[in-house]
């Protein structure tokens, strides 16, 4: 994807109606100067639909900040932290006169340097919650000792990663933390165009204009999954994106596709796309061509590193592509806004971002199909915090969906569709295995949840070991395969009342009654624990309308309303809702 100057950036960023965009908080805690950077920040928060309000802690006071307190840059509004530290400013022996020390002066370096990272995190952590990201060490391009640093334990290299990877370590042990890793972001543009030795020893900036942005595109990727804004489908043209030429008019073995160029970089980006297939993305094709002749080259071409059984859904007809990627969504009952769609045509990319804008379209010229790997690779659209089984296992999912959906036309009514799906339930408390897919769920849900309320995995844990919490979840199985984890349940206990905190369902499975089963336990659990009431919230959101009147369908009662938050009751002295009867089984271990 092409990198735009600082100039265009800075425009952008002028001509963007910043009041239509909810603030986005972000505090910077540094050893050098990074504010040329805020541009960039900005505009990609832009992109996200977001504005993005920087605040800079003072040059070299990390860890006054930090430990002592700074309330002017951290506090309850902070929505991201962002730490840079280069090892220059902590300890310039490290960085500059590493030949000099002993192996007892290097060991107590690093020990010095561990126990000032550990205390820069916690006294972060005393302050704010939010969202932390943390730039790992970048590793010198010439290190101290030439090319026999690189073959030594006790070269200087060796002791910088050492102190990255116990950064890495822990940031794990800590919540709503990540580190953003500076060497991938070297390695994609040079170390020659990352830095400018100019700035640094000028202003002590080290950053050249394009690191800025390849750090500041790397930071969003971070956030657009924190944010629940990553993808969930790619949507692909065929002819001159999956093979070169043009199967209707070169036919079956004059397309371009096999192990040598030019056909190995179309086989190569299939193989980028079959890695986000095994990541849990949906693969759906979208291309004006005869069904046959497209379907040839999938079931018989021997250099197809994408088949059949790994696309979810073909649109191969004469229609126009923004009504064949309606339909997609249509089918899959996912949001436009959840998919990216590739082609090589200029007129088609610009037709689906006209007539369908929820869409992201990225256009691929023919010309530069050597870089169509890398141009995925690099988008970060379909980037997320954790990866899980059930991910792994969504394109079996959404094609199993496809087989329910023909019962369903054969079946008299709904209820009998139901029945004959023979659904089975399991409702349980989190567990070292959920935890992932539960925080996940939390991060990218925005239907069916009521406070859409964001937990990283560190969260999830912290709930589920609390006294003063539960967190469940719900499986769904039935004739045609296992959902895995589809619903998440956190309630927060007080004297009398269970609130519940977050209740949420895959958009794969609303309707079905699943939510109704699922809500009738939680109430359950309440009065096993000899609560009078469950209380529960309703966060009106952009995406979250469908349930609205979720807890007043149920029999909850109003008890507040402020603005777009309100607040439900259920008195457990009465009945509990009727749970739908069509379930086969119900697991419930609470």
């Amino acid at each position: 994807m092409a990198t735009l100057s600082y100039s265009e950036v800075q425009e952008f960023v002028n001509n963007s109606h910043l009041e239509q965009y909810p603030k986005l908080n972000i505090s910077i805690l540094r050893n050098i100067v990074v504010e040329t950077i805020e541009p960039y920040w900005r505009y990609f928060a832009i992109k996200m639909g977001f504005n993005a309000q920087v605040k800079f802690g003072e040059y070299d006071n990390v860890f006054q900040e930090a430990v002592g307190g700074m309330g002017n840059v951290l506090n309850k509004d902070t929505d991201v932290v962002m730490v840079f530290l280069k090892m220059d400013t902590i300890s310039y022996d490290l960085a500059n006169n590493y030949t000099a020390l002993s192996v007892e002066q290097v060991h107590l370096e690093v020990k010095r340097i561990k126990e000032y990272i550990a205390a820069v995190l916690a006294g972060i952590r005393r302050q704010t919650d939010a969202f932390l990201l943390w730039h790992c060490f970048d590793l010198p391009t010439y290190p101290a000792y030439g090319i026999w640093d690189s073959q030594t334990s006790d070269g200087q290299l060796e002791t910088l990663r050492e102190l990255n990877r116990f950064l890495l370590s822990i940031i794990g042990s800590h919540t709503n933390t990540y580190c953003v890793d500076l060497n991938l972001c070297i390695a994609r543009i040079g170390a020659n165009n990352f830095f400018d030795p100019r700035y640094w020893h000028i202003g002590r900036a080290p950053f050249a204009s394009a690191a800025l942005y390849e750090i500041a595109s790397e930071n969003f990727k971070f956030i657009r999954a924190r944010k629940g804004k990553n993808k969930k489908c790619i949507v692909l043209d065929c002819d001159n994106i999956l093979w070169g030429g043009i199967v209707g008019e070169d036919g079956f073995a004059g397309v371009k596709l096999g192990k040598t160029y030019p056909g190995s970089a179309y086989c190569e980006f299939q193989q980028e796309v079959l890695n986000l297939y095994h990541r849990g993305v949906i693969i759906a094709i979208c291309s004006k061509n005869n069904e046959d002749d497209v379907m040839e080259i999938f079931r018989n071409h021997p250099d197809m590193v994408l088949k059949e059984k790994h696309i979810t859904n073909f649109k191969v007809n004469w229609q126009d592509k923004a009504t064949n990627i309606r339909q997609i969504a249509k089918d899959l009952n996912i949001g436009l806004d959840s998919m990216v769609f590739f082609d090589d045509s200029e007129f088609e990319a610009n037709l689906v971002r006209e007539i369908v804008p929820e869409v992201e379209v990225i256009h691929m010229p023919p010309q530069k199909a050597v870089e169509y790997r890398n141009m995925l690779a690099s988008c970060g659209f379909f980037d997320t915090l954790t990866i899980t089984a059930e991910d792994k296992k969504r394109g079996l999912m959404y094609k199993a969906e496809v087989a329910r959906k023909d019962l369903q036309k054969q079946s008299i009514d709904i209820q009998s569709y139901y029945k004959s799906l023979e659904m089975k339930l399991e409702i349980c408390y989190a567990d070292t295995f959920s935890i992932p897919r539960i925080a996940q769920l939390t991060q990218k849900t925005n239907q069916f949840n009521l406070t859409s309320v964001r937990y990283s995995e560190s969260d999830i844990n912290r709930l589920a070991d609390s006294d003063d919490s539960d967190v469940m979840y719900v499986k769904l199985e039935d004739r045609f395969g296992d959902y895995g984890i589809v619903g998440v349940a956190i309630l927060k206990h007080f004297a009398d009342f269970f609130e519940i905190d977050t209740f949420l369902l895959s958009c794969r499975v609303t309707g079905r009654g699943v939510e109704d089963a699922f809500l009738v336990e939680c109430m359950k659990l309440s009065g096993k624990r000899n609560k009078r009431a469950v209380r529960g919230r309703y966060i009106k959101s952009k995406k979250n309308q469908q349930v609205a009147d979720f807890y007043k369908a149920h029999g909850f009662e109003v008890l507040e309303v402020k603005s777009d938050d309100t607040l439900y009751q259920f008195d457990l002295s009465k009945p509990y809702p009727d749970c739908p009867w069509y379930f086969k089984d119900n697991n419930v271990r609470l």
